[in-house]
């Protein structure tokens, strides 16, 4: 039996040292995306709806939206990180 009272090591020194460099330093949407699901959803209506772009018109603005917001949000980190750390 397993002794669920272990600590597991800290999540916080789980991201530090060269490996919170390298996620800070990646490209935006090198490892997560929060507009993938707008995405997919807007796919899914296109294929649903055989192409026809005007019946998934709702979906591309929320996708529009989801985008403009993230990228507005990474801006503003990345106008807010200092350049040595």
């Amino acid at each position: 039996m397993s002794d669920k009272s272990t600590p597991t090591p800290s999540k916080a020194n789980e991201w530090s040292g060269p490996k919170a460099n390298k996620f800070d330093n990646k490209a935006n949407s090198e490892y997560f995306d929060p507009c993938q699901e707008a995405a997919d959803k807007s796919i899914r209506c296109l294929k649903r709806n055989g192409g026809e772009r005007a019946m998934c018109s709702d979906f591309f603005q929320a996708y529009r939206d989801c985008k403009e917001q993230w990228q507005a949000a990474r801006k503003e980190a990345k106008k807010n990180k200092s350049w040595f750390g």
